[in-house]
């Protein structure tokens, strides 16, 4: 079955190749601009898919009635584009002082407390029984806080990418933010992944680099990778190796000992708070031979050691091409992107430009061929009905994590695997699922920032019950046993058994704690109105309203056998053919449609 929906995706951008290939077929490799005769409305569709999340068809007109240099550089250098007046993060003031350096385990954290009488910013209580029980609690707070603040942070930046004028600059965080990687589920602080976000936001488009250095002394990466292990005499190869297989160069273009020596030249670098600090005393200053060449390399030499060589430009090149355009590149394309690359000093925008321009991104087999990751797919969404917000249900973290994307958790320091991945049965029918609860929204919807239900939920809420039913601690935090029926499982022994801390009660006070000072987000629906779409085109009949909504939605054309099944459908719905005599019921049968056509395998192409 897999096998069998890969090759239905692959046979939509196949059919789509051969009704352009009479025209287009030779620019497929050719960096030379398009022409303004061959500049069209298809054309400019395309370019702000790629180049942004797609947009409403008055978006669409708009670029379009430019010439072709003149749209890329409104994408690209934001030119004749609005300014951009998105607020800022709304913190909602969680961080107590404290709290960081925050401990790597709850056993160091209590080690700190036996070793200091104190923790987090908390003292051991005095006397009584759990006497490290505020500390614990402390802790998982801030595991409980930082999450849910850093499940805000990817709401706000999602928000960005549905509303901003200048959605470039959004995209070209989301792809650093795959390629620089770093979780929330290891730096476990929302402040660190939101600065590393700005930072992409800021710097995304600029010069490589100002950003790859930025990177590497960024907090949340300097956690990820483990630098406050990689010291003067115990050099740590974390992140010496990352940086080149990873960030620069790829594999084979370098030696087990180039990371060795790369790893001593990076020792000391780590931060305090939010800024980076490098520490002289943890510093290897000794001499390191690096590609060859014997220095006293810093991290920053390091760094421009690899900027110089041949592979580092192909390499950055490549990837942005292959995330803007199509996963298979020739030698010598790569090779003429990395050296233009080079000619810019590493400045980014003049690449973009480069590549948005050429006849190559506009040919046949570069249109309606890439899968949208799970963030475009339900962004372009938002942004192709007009929606001017991300709405707060469906829950955009919690869809685009079942589709397999879950802003700032990135599964690994390789980041997401575009293309095929995206696609399988039943990611295919989650996606589907989106477009329902789009549509129809479900009225049994829990939002995770305010009601546990990861994993850990069932006895966060079990401790919670048990508490309000005035059972004691120790009979409120026993393990849950769903099968045994749980509540009625064991009778309370009444004792207050003497301990430091209960770590059950703990996860239940955290979550407690955190949802009390962590600002909700707004679970407001979207505002679909898709009856005045249909109206002010005076589309008459169902067909004509499948022809708009595939023009309106989808990169991909449909079939006539499925644009008649898709109308025939449509007709059963609204009870009527005569479209424009419906308008008082067509809501609902629309509504229909759309689920229909965007749970299709062709809008999954963009």
């Amino acid at each position: 079955m897999k096998k069998l929906v890969l090759v239905w995706m692959l046979s939509l951008g196949a059919c789509w190749s051969t009704a352009q290939a009479a025209n287009e077929a030779a620019w497929e490799g050719d960096l030379s601009p398009i022409g303004a005769a061959d500049w069209n409305r298809e054309k400019a569709r395309h370019l702000l898919e790629r180049a942004g999340f797609g947009g409403t068809p008055e978006e669409v007109d708009a670029l379009a009635a430019l010439s072709p240099e003149a749209a890329v550089r409104r994408l690209v250098y934001f030119e004749g584009a609005p300014a951009d007046t998105l607020p800022a993060f709304d913190h909602s003031g969680i961080f107590d002082e404290g709290i960081d350096p925050f401990p790597p385990s709850r056993p160091a954290t209590t080690a700190l407390a036996d070793k200091n009488g104190e923790a987090l910013g908390i003292k051991t209580k005095a006397s009584g029984n759990r006497p490290q029980q505020p500390i614990v609690n402390q802790f998982f707070y801030w595991l409980r806080a930082s999450r849910l603040e850093t499940e805000r942070v990817a709401y706000w930046w999602g928000n960005r990418m549905v509303a901003t004028p200048r959605p470039l600059q959004e995209k070209m965080a989301l792809f650093w933010h795959g390629h620089f990687t770093s979780s929330e589920e290891k730096v476990r602080d929302y402040r660190k992944m939101l600065t590393q976000v700005e930072l992409f936001q800021r710097e995304g488009m600029g010069n490589f680099r100002t950003l790859l250095i930025a990177a590497a002394q960024d907090p949340a990466m300097l956690v990820y990778l483990d630098a406050g292990v990689n010291v003067k005499g115990s050099p740590n190869e974390n992140f010496a190796r990352e940086i080149m297989e990873m960030f620069t160069m790829g594999v084979g273009n370098y030696t087990e000992k180039d990371i060795r020596e790369a790893a001593r030249a990076f020792t000391g670098w780590n931060f305090v708070g939010l800024e980076f600090h490098a520490d002289p005393a943890k510093h290897d200053d000794g001499e390191k031979t690096f590609f060859g060449e014997t220095a006293r390399y810093d991290g920053v030499g390091i760094i421009d050691r690899i900027l110089a060589a041949p592979a580092t430009p192909q390499y950055i090149s490549g990837k942005l091409y292959k995330f803007f355009v199509r996963d298979d590149i020739a030698p010598e394309l790569r090779a003429a992107l990395g050296q233009r690359l080079r000619d810019a000093h590493y400045d980014i925008a003049p690449l973009l430009e480069t590549i948005f321009l050429s006849k190559d991104f506009y040919a046949d087999t570069s249109r309606g061929s890439r899968i949208k990751s799970p963030v475009e797919f339900v962004v372009s969404t938002y942004r192709k009905l007009g929606q001017t917000h991300l709405p707060g249900a469906p829950d955009f973290n919690r869809v685009t994590e079942a589709l397999g994307q879950h802003l700032l958790f990135p599964p690994t320091v390789a980041g997401w695997s575009y293309g095929r991945s995206w696609i399988t049965p039943s990611l295919l029918i989650e996606r589907g699922n989106f477009a329902l609860d789009l549509a129809f929204p479900d009225i049994e919807f829990l939002p995770e920032d305010r009601y546990p239900v990861y994993p850990t939920g069932a006895e966060i809420r079990a401790v919670h019950r048990r508490l309000r039913a005035g059972e004691d601690m120790i009979s409120a935090t026993r393990p849950v046993d769903e099968k045994a029926g749980d509540d009625m499982m064991a009778m309370s022994n009444k004792v207050d058994r003497a301990e430091a801390f209960n770590t059950r009660y703990a996860s239940y006070r955290g979550w407690q704690m955190a949802i009390e000072r962590v600002k909700p987000i707004v679970r407001d629906l979207p505002r679909l109105d898709l009856t005045p779409m249909v109206l002010r085109k005076e589309l008459k009949t169902p067909l004509a309203v499948v022809d708009y909504f595939a023009a309106r939605f989808l990169s991909v054309p449909l079939s006539d056998a499925t644009r008649q099944q898709l109308a025939a459908s449509f007709e059963h719905e609204l009870g009527s053919a005569d479209v424009l005599a419906s308008g008082t019921v067509l809501e609902e049968p629309l509504r229909v449609l759309l689920h229909l056509m965007l749970s299709r395998p062709e809008y999954q192409l963009g």
